[in-house]
């Protein structure tokens, strides 16, 4: 997933530079003029700088939905050859990855096109058709604008290929966490079912339900219960960072460990705690309705009820930092890493295998010993 939003933000990119200083049909160095005219701040359901500061908090609502990714690495911990090196080093491409790709992409994407351009408006506002496909895309509409031919295909391309790889990830970690969930005994016994393959059968089908959702974007009314939807999801997503967040203070202080701690994780749990709190503002704004306030606030009330009934339920209890256990299956993990006699396999000679189609490599990578006695 990864590899494909790597190319297509690079290709973004590079569009971007070429033909704001003058690289198109146009030839028109436009530069930083959407900058000025219009601005770079929409202004939303108010005007002057209300209303700009209202669009800057429509496009963090939106950012929210969009900004996914560190959680999922974690799921792969469990299946991954060597976690404690692999996966240390899928984190820590995190950091620039989010700079350069989403912070990056979002400025190129005020650069190559006004917020309002008619075009883009007309789609956005549901005037023009194309709206939740490529044709609504900034770049797509910019190419058209220039007169640029051929390059909006590639672009269409790069984000069909960019769905199915997410696609694939989203069926992998919905699949995986319902199946991790069943081991655990917090989802029923059945979830457990596997192929000989071990692929989670059940929790697989259950999960490719939840696709056929995507057509109720068909109908205009339909569309108002996708955006429903978004809207419980997006809730859910930052209502995980605040557990995220919550967990690693919990860490923290059990451990003192981690740079630039217990800040960061401060930062994100009050930051994240905010957005929840006020992601569905615009309700009480222009008239009350009870059907947008539950879309945006549903979430945030489901989540503390089902965290007491479960502590209720099962009678569990908070674990203290300084009662946690740090040590747990460590020794599982220590002997299972001393298994190997071959050094890890580095990402770029991973790259490179990968173009030289060397079969067999990995395994000559990841030598194990015949076994290893867990002391």
């Amino acid at each position: 997933m990864y590899l494909h939003h790597s190319l297509t933000r690079m290709d973004s990119f590079a569009f971007t530079f070429v033909t704001m200083v003058g690289g198109n049909p146009e030839h028109d160095a436009y530069g930083f003029r959407y900058w000025k005219d219009p601005g770079p701040f929409a202004e939303y359901l108010a005007t002057g700088s209300l209303g700009k500061f209202e669009g800057f908090l429509g496009a963090l609502w939106a950012a929210s939905f969009c900004i996914v990714g560190p959680e999922y690495i974690s799921m792969v911990a469990a299946e991954a050859k060597r976690p404690r090196i692999y996966i240390k080093q899928a984190f820590k491409t995190v950091y620039w990855r989010f700079a350069i790709f989403f912070i990056g992409g979002a400025l190129c994407t005020g650069i190559v096109i006004p917020y309002n351009d008619k075009t883009l408006v007309a789609v956005l506002s549901g005037d023009s058709a194309g709206g939740g496909t490529a044709a609504a895309s900034p770049y797509v509409i910019a190419m058209q604008n220039l007169h640029i031919v051929g390059f909006p295909h590639l672009i269409n391309a790069l984000l069909v290929t960019s769905i199915f790889s997410a696609g694939n990830a989203y069926t992998y970690c919905a699949t995986r966490t319902l199946y991790g969930l069943a081991i655990e005994g917090r989802a029923p016994a059945m979830l457990r079912k596997c192929t000989k393959n071990g692929v989670p059968i059940y929790c697989f089908a259950i999960t490719m339900v939840f696709p056929f959702l995507s057509f109720l974007s068909v109908s205009s009314s339909s569309a108002l219960v996708l955006n429903w939807l978004i809207n419980l999801i997006t809730a859910g997503g930052v209502i995980d960072y605040i557990v995220m967040s919550t967990t690693y203070l919990c860490f923290y202080y059990a451990s003192s460990s981690g740079y630039f701690q217990p800040y960061c994780g401060w930062i994100g749990l009050v930051g994240m705690t905010v957005i929840v709190l006020t992601y569905g503002y615009s309700t009480f704004v222009g008239g009350f309705s009870i059907s947008s306030f539950f879309s945006y606030y549903t979430m945030v009330g489901v989540f503390p009820i089902l965290y007491v009934f479960w502590k209720v339920l099962k009678k569990t209890s908070f674990v203290k930092s300084d009662k946690a256990d740090l040590i747990w299956e460590a020794r599982v993990v220590d002997a299972y890493e001393a298994s190997f006699t071959t050094p890890p396999t580095g990402f770029w000679t991973e790259i490179l295998d990968l173009v030289r189609f060397r079969k067999g490599n990995n395994d000559e990578n990841d030598l194990r010993r015949p076994s290893v006695r867990v002391v």
